[in-house]
């Protein structure tokens, strides 16, 4: 384990975490247009959470986005921070901008929560 390694690794080490380019276009559409849209997305799959896109920056509309305070910790993971979506919901995109070592393919990409957008599907 590295200097930087998440704890949650010790305590669970068969807890499984993957991430490997998505593949496809992914997009991300919010009242009735498109707020991000890629071909480089990561997909993060979780033992017991669903799939999640994480996308590039270059590929996300930012000017939708406005920083939260608020802030999770997750033990593989790191710690996550949000943005609200303008004038719509808070706290429905997140970024690990520092995570932890063996997560470093999803630092400072942006996820979407499905059920604060319209949708999030690969086309």
């Amino acid at each position: 384990m590295g200097a930087n390694s998440g704890p949650g690794w010790k305590t669970y080490p068969n807890h499984r975490i993957t991430t490997k380019p998505a593949g496809v276009r992914v997009q991300v559409k919010f009242r009735g247009g498109i707020i991000a849209d890629s071909r480089d997305a990561v997909r993060l799959d979780e033992d017991g959470y669903p799939s999640v896109y994480y996308f590039p920056r270059k590929d996300v509309r930012t000017e939708w986005l406005v920083p939260s305070s608020h802030r999770t910790s997750c033990p593989f993971k790191g710690e996550a921070s949000y943005y609200s979506l303008k004038t719509g919901p808070e706290n429905a995109v997140w970024s690990y901008e520092h995570p932890y070592d063996e997560m470093l393919a999803i630092k400072e990409l942006l996820a979407f929560y499905p059920d604060k957008v319209d949708s999030i599907a690969t086309v």
